[in-house]
């Protein structure tokens, strides 16, 4: 490689501006390390964006996810974080450097990846769902719950997000319906317990969505039990799904090792198997899934990275 191109080298690529890549950011600048930020959409903070109240935060009680990731951002640029919004196309790694082009045909060069692209909403794979998504099926109830009140809404899940978004359209809509697979529900018992004492919303355990009906929009859901195949029918003005994620991984499936979900794997020093590429929030394969974890992995992952840039 010719030393024009070698003196362009940078120290990290950090790919994702969630809370994991902010954290990143933070943590290269105070460690004095050459950075960019790559960010696919002109706002950073990720999921949280999307998110209503954050309670779980240390620090805030209560705080709009809005917000906080502005905070985020906000902290990152100060410390000195270079933000450039352009998705990427391709990472290759050859004599120790990786070689990182976007979509618009960019590239440029750096020593370390830091992957935190994060995860996306996982979909049902009912009939009707992609017909009418955008037209009363959605996936995130903080953009879209608005549209709803005073009507009623379905809400697919049995997670924390599934109740919290629960919560947050039983504060706006007539009626909400929780249709769960399960007895019991996966999320916190606190919030669980919130929901369960709202006297507008309407809990179906131990059944799966099947069907979303409609002329040009969602008007109704089919629902099947899980224990003995019975349908109900019930009518609806939208459906909130919120079945879980999957890892937003495309770039890194092929270079680096994954589980079966296909999250990058790594312990909490943040290393994938290929050298010079970490891996911080929730594209980590780990039990917790968390804004604090994120925030903690995105510490991690330059602290590793920064010792692997002294040894190497």
């Amino acid at each position: 490689m010719a030393d024009k191109v070698i003196n362009q080298i940078s120290d990290v690529c950090i790919i994702g501006s969630g809370p994991a890549g902010l954290s990143a950011s933070v943590y290269a600048s105070r460690a004095g390390l050459k950075h960019v930020v790559y960010e696919k959409f002109p706002m950073s903070g990720g999921q949280i964006v999307n998110t209503g109240d954050v309670e779980n935060y240390l620090g805030f009680s209560s705080v709009g996810g809005f917000d906080l990731a502005q905070k985020f951002h906000e902290h990152a640029v100060n410390a000195g974080g270079n933000f450039k919004t352009e998705a990427i196309k391709s990472i290759f790694k050859n004599n120790g450097v990786f070689k990182v082009t976007s979509e618009k045909g960019e590239t440029e060069y750096f020593k370390t990846v830091i992957a935190a692209t994060g995860a996306k909403s996982k979909t049902l794979g009912a009939k009707g769902e992609a017909e009418f998504t955008g037209k009363g099926v959605s996936y995130c109830a903080h953009c879209d719950g608005a549209f709803y009140r005073n009507k009623t809404a379905v809400v697919v899940g049995g997670g924390d997000t599934a109740v919290s978004d629960a919560l947050y359209l039983s504060n706006l809509c007539k009626q909400v319906i929780v249709v769960h697979r399960r007895d019991e529900f996966r999320a916190v018992k606190s919030l669980v317990n919130k929901l369960e004492a709202k006297e507008n919303v309407k809990i179906i355990r131990g059944f799966v969505l099947v069907e979303i009906k409609g002329d040009t929009k969602a008007e109704s859901v089919i629902l099947k039990s899980v224990k003995n195949n019975e349908t109900q029918e019930f009518l609806t003005d939208g459906v909130f799904i919120a079945v879980g994620v999957s890892p937003v991984n495309e770039l890194f499936k092929d270079i680096a090792e994954t589980n079966e979900a296909g999250f990058l794997i790594a312990n909490e020093d943040c290393k994938t198997s290929l050298e010079g590429l970490f891996v911080a929030g929730d594209l980590r394969a780990k039990p917790l899934k968390q804004i604090v974890t994120a925030v903690s992995d995105g510490a991690n992952a330059i602290y590793s990275a920064e010792k692997y840039l002294r040894e190497n």
